[in-house]
């Protein structure tokens, strides 16, 4: 008789929409949380291609719910008179606990949540939230100097 090989899940295939490397850069991220988002359907649509924009994106909460702001997601080409507005509050989705976790990181000066990437992770789209305190100049300094040594050193090989 032969054995039946486990069945695992599917992977779910992750399409990155926007990628905000400026933050990794002027914040230490302490923590990174997947959240999902509400968003209407032309807004799906612009995204799927591609017109997001997240290098000021931040989240807050407000009443118990997480809000992304300032995240720009652009008109959709073909949309009518009810496409949506582009720099709107979005609701984003995150389990009960890990929203307790976060408003209690949030409580200590200097932290905030910023928005790292907007992707798709199936057909569901997600924001790569960061629990961030902000770098000092000299803290930039010694990044930009070992980016460049390491440069270097690959240009070498």
């Amino acid at each position: 008789m032969a054995h039946a090989e486990p069945v695992r899940p599917k992977k779910l295939e992750i399409t990155v929409v926007a990628d905000n490397r400026r933050a990794r850069f002027e914040y230490s991220i302490l923590e990174e949380i997947e959240a999902g988002i509400v968003l209407t359907g032309t807004e799906v649509k612009s995204l799927r291609a591609g017109k997001a924009m997240i290098s000021d994106g931040y989240a807050r909460i407000d009443r118990g719910e997480l809000w992304m702001e300032n995240v720009h997601i652009g008109h959709f080409k073909q949309g009518n008179i009810f496409n949506h507005e582009e720099k709107r509050k979005r609701k984003l989705l995150v389990h009960a606990r890990e929203l307790e976790k976060l408003e209690v990181k949030t409580k200590d000066t200097g932290v905030t949540i910023v928005v790292l990437r907007l992707y798709f992770k199936g057909s569901h789209a997600k924001a790569l939230l960061g629990v961030a305190r902000g770098k000092h100049a000299y803290d930039k300094r010694a990044a930009i100097k070992e980016r460049d040594v390491k440069r270097e050193l690959r240009n070498e090989e």
